[in-house]
């Protein structure tokens, strides 16, 4: 079954090195599921947070479903991250080491589920994020001109 993509973590990329990726399940109510297939998700300020031997995604925006009665639900409150307990012990002794952090980077609907791709990555500093700028530029100069090259 074809996984559908809901919302990115745009800025992950750029802001971090990704260094492993881990797919958790999210503890979700009703209408938060169907605002999700809804594509009503934002994830630009999410973050991940150990807490109690549990994950928690954080300040991550699900808008209210329309349809839903007067007890919908909050848009920001925090959701519980469905691991193993041996995945979420690794990821906190991870990110127990200095520098690394725990990042959304996406969510989509897999098998009628929401899952969440969390990264275990080390923020990038100015000069790497400047590196990383360079080559998407030069790699886009070299792709135009072997594109202008190759034409009939």
């Amino acid at each position: 079954m074809p996984v559908k993509v809901v919302a990115t973590n745009r800025k992950a990329y750029h802001e971090y090195h990704i260094l492993e990726t881990v797919e958790a399940g999210i503890a979700l109510t009703g209408s938060e599921i169907k605002s999700i297939r809804g594509g009503k998700i934002s994830m630009a300020e999410a973050y991940v947070k150990p807490e109690n031997h549990e994950l928690w995604l954080l300040n991550a925006h699900i808008a209210r479903y329309d349809s839903a009665s007067y007890m919908g639900h909050d848009p920001i409150r925090p959701r519980k991250l469905l691991l193993h307990r041996k995945e979420i012990a690794n990821l906190i002794a991870q990110t127990t080491q200095r520098g690394f952090t725990l990042i959304p980077l996406r969510v989509y609907i897999k098998d009628s589920r929401a899952k969440l791709e969390i990264a275990v990555g080390r923020g990038k500093k100015l000069f790497d994020k400047r590196e990383t700028i360079a080559e998407r530029e030069s790699k886009r100069r070299l792709d135009r001109v072997i594109k202008t090259r190759t034409k009939p």
